[in-house]
């Protein structure tokens, strides 16, 4: 399954030529992948006040591949590409139009209040699967 999750391209976003900042996709996905895991009915906050879990990025593989540019709007894609133990690996694009600009692959790794890797929840592999 596929989430969408939308979003503009505003000028604190680009760079003097006008085009987004590199790190700045990285911030896209981010928002796309809370609104993924938000969208099957996790709430972060409480998962980690019950079960002291949080998710860290382990690993991004990033390609660039166009420019997006000021007040472009944008659809950023995710869905799961692997599901281990205590991590998840995803795949997101980000689009202009249908014609995508930049892709990645992101490694998370669940972590309990000690920062070693813990297995995913139960809450967490039902509504991901």
């Amino acid at each position: 399954m596929i989430h969408s999750f939308n979003c503009r391209v505003y000028y604190e976003d680009t760079d003097l030529a006008g085009i987004v900042y590199y790190a700045n996709y990285l911030r896209f996905i981010e928002r796309a992948r809370s609104e993924w895991v938000r969208a099957r009915g996790v709430n972060q906050r409480a998962l980690k006040e019950t079960e002291g879990v949080v998710f860290a990025v382990r690993r991004v593989e990033a390609d660039y591949l166009q420019p997006a540019k000021f007040d472009d709007e944008l659809t950023v894609l995710t869905e799961i590409e692997n599901i281990g133990g205590a991590s998840m690996t995803l795949k997101q694009s980000v689009t202009r139009d249908g014609v995508i600009l930049f892709t990645a692959v992101v490694t998370l790794v669940a972590i309990g209040a000690n920062g070693a890797p813990v297995r995913l929840p139960a809450i967490l592999r039902k509504p991901l699967h």
